[in-house]
């Protein structure tokens, strides 16, 4: 299944390791969801993940941003005319489109409006592994 993931799922997965984002990394760790990705969203995990305050272990926050770079499938999106409440999140509806994904997963669903929500799946973590 291809998805893209929001990177406050990504954050919240390694944070607690219990729960559905956490359940949602693992499925990607272990290979059984292929994520998509773009540079933009590359580096947003690089710089999210090494931030300090957020206490995630330098060698773990490395070792998860290397096998995201080695094993998603790189995807060079187009511009989508869409406007989202943070304009932050437009590279993750823009990759999702661009590589066809069945599901764009986010911990804020309000920032992606009904009308961004027609032309992908958006869903939180829990609607994700309720339907898969």
């Amino acid at each position: 299944m291809r998805i893209v993931l929001d990177t406050n799922v990504l954050i919240s997965g390694l944070l607690r390791p219990h729960g559905p984002p956490a359940s949602v990394v693992r499925l990607v760790l272990a290979g059984e969801l292929l994520l998509l990705a773009d540079e933009r969203i590359l580096l947003e995990y690089e710089e999210v993940v090494a931030r300090s305050r957020l206490g995630i272990a330098a060698d773990l926050a490395a070792h998860v941003c290397c096998f995201l770079r080695r094993h998603c499938e790189m995807l060079v999106a187009k511009p989508v005319a869409c406007i989202l409440p943070d304009a932050d999140d437009l590279p993750f509806l823009e990759t999702a489109l661009a590589g066809r994904a069945q599901a764009l997963i986010t911990g804020n669903l309000k920032h992606y409006p009904a009308a961004s929500r027609r032309i992908v799946r958006v869903c939180s973590p829990a609607e994700f592994l309720r339907d898969i």
